[in-house]
């Protein structure tokens, strides 16, 4: 199946799943009047509100690149994992509200076995639909369906403190104990969101994913050539699933037209082949200056200068460095 397919496909399910939930735990309220329970069913209203901006930013980003959208539409998931992080503080702050008003103004409560068994349940579900939205989303690089997956497991997390304390609440019969569960899964709620949308927010300011340069730095390290005798100015940038790299190869200056576009072709396929994802590489090419002489491996080298000593090394730094940091 399309990757974007299936992406659609999987947003499709979660939207179905957090509906039902919602439903439930609105009942599991309205049979127990406790503000715990009110808790994750005010979370569910963000899981479908969330879930239906998530699925409409996934059908947009899976659009192709056109005029207006060079880089293509994947950006939109970036927003939409935002906007789903404000929700998940919205819905934090104001469970922890309720939780305030609620330990001054206490109220009764009744029916929390059936409450408790519905708050488990609908936990176990957010769970298994957590766990594979995340795995569809970082097969397929979808900062969406990954950011959905994380709120729908951390609901989980917090489902099963919610359980302890209702059973706690239910054995004892302590009102205050209603109160303190909002105010600590409220608390829980907020941090969430607050993580979700640094993520989103580093992304959206293009910041350099240290991971994926890591990777480059290995991949080029362990498959380079003798005529690659340099490689820096890299950059990378993500759009949803795509990634888009650009770079600097330094080659000896004597190679032709055809010779340079063939070796940095050599150096696109050895990217291109470690990363999933959808690949757009630009490479410009450096011709080479006596100073490189000592660090060129090509041999036999007819415009050598000076022995060889030890090839440019190729860490994190030295791959990153501009032109303009090098002095060149």
């Amino acid at each position: 199946m399309d990757e974007n397919r299936l992406k659609i496909r999987t947003q499709r399910l979660i939207v179905s799943v957090s509906v039902l939930l919602m439903a439930g735990k609105f009942i599991a309220f309205w049979l127990t009047n406790s503000v715990g329970i009110l808790t994750d069913a005010l979370e569910s209203i963000v899981n479908v509100a969330a879930g239906f901006i998530s699925l409409y930013s996934i059908r947009l980003a899976a659009k192709p690149k056109d005029t207006e959208h060079p880089f293509g539409h994947g950006k939109i998931e970036l927003i939409s994992a935002s906007v789903e992080g404000l929700l998940i503080m919205g819905a934090g702050l104001w469970i922890i509200f309720e939780g305030v008003r609620r330990l001054l103004v206490p109220s009764e409560i009744g029916q929390l076995d059936v409450g408790i068994l519905i708050v488990a349940a609908a936990g176990a579900v957010n769970y298994l639909a957590g766990w594979y939205s995340i795995r569809i989303g970082r097969r397929y690089d979808s900062i969406a369906l990954v950011a959905g997956g994380r709120h729908l497991q951390s609901d989980t997390y917090s489902s099963i403190g919610l359980v302890l304390g209702l059973i706690l609440l239910y054995v004892t019969g302590l009102p205050w104990i209603d109160s303190a569960l909002a105010l600590i899964f409220g608390t829980i709620i907020v941090v969430t969101g607050v993580s979700i949308l640094r993520g989103t927010v580093a992304n959206l300011l293009d910041t350099a994913d240290k991971a994926v340069l890591d990777k480059m730095v290995d991949v080029i390290a362990r498959d380079r050539r003798a005529d690659w005798i340099d490689v820096h100015n890299l950059k990378t940038i993500k759009y949803g699933s795509s990634l888009y790299i650009d770079c600097d190869l330094t080659l000896p200056w004597y190679y032709n037209v055809r010779q340079s576009h063939a070796v940095c072709e050599e150096l696109q396929a050895t990217l291109s082949a470690e990363f999933s994802r959808r690949v757009l590489i630009s490479i410009h090419a450096d011709p080479c200056t006596d100073a490189c002489c000592p660090h060129c491996e090509v041999e036999p080298c007819p415009q050598r200068r000076a022995p060889f000593v030890s090839p440019v090394p190729l860490t994190l730094r030295t791959i990153t460095e501009s032109d303009e940091e090098r002095n060149e």
